[in-house]
């Protein structure tokens, strides 16, 4: 079992910056690809960018890529989410996410309790 717990949500302006950490625990977090997904209101969830186990390959859904950078610090068994450039569509529930697999998929082994980013225009 793995226990995910993230912080790091608030309220920005457009243009603005927030980096979301998740920590880890219960299981080598190593042995899990590690994720962000997001879900607006109203909207399905959707991913938001995804790390392997090793964090040598990482993936970014078209509307962040090049704002958002995800990074993972497997000693302190950490995920990281910054995202710079907010835009008020960025607006939604941010949720970690963990898969006992290479790579993130769309429905993960585990989720955390998720964290609310709002960006004001």
């Amino acid at each position: 079992q793995v226990q995910l717990v993230e912080s790091g949500g608030g309220l920005v302006q457009a243009g603005g910056s927030l980096r979301l950490s998740c920590a880890a625990s219960g299981r080598t977090f190593s042995d899990y690809a590690m994720g962000w997904f997001r879900q607006a209101p109203g909207k399905e969830r959707e991913v938001v960018a995804h790390i392997s186990r090793s964090g040598g390959s990482t993936y970014y859904a078209g509307s962040v890529k090049g704002r958002f950078t995800i990074s993972r610090g497997n000693a302190k068994n950490t995920v990281n989410l910054q995202m710079n450039s907010l835009k008020p569509e960025d607006t939604a529930v941010y949720y970690c996410a963990a898969d006992d697999r290479q790579f993130v998929r769309s429905r993960p082994d585990y989720w955390g309790q998720g964290t609310q980013v709002t960006v004001s225009s």
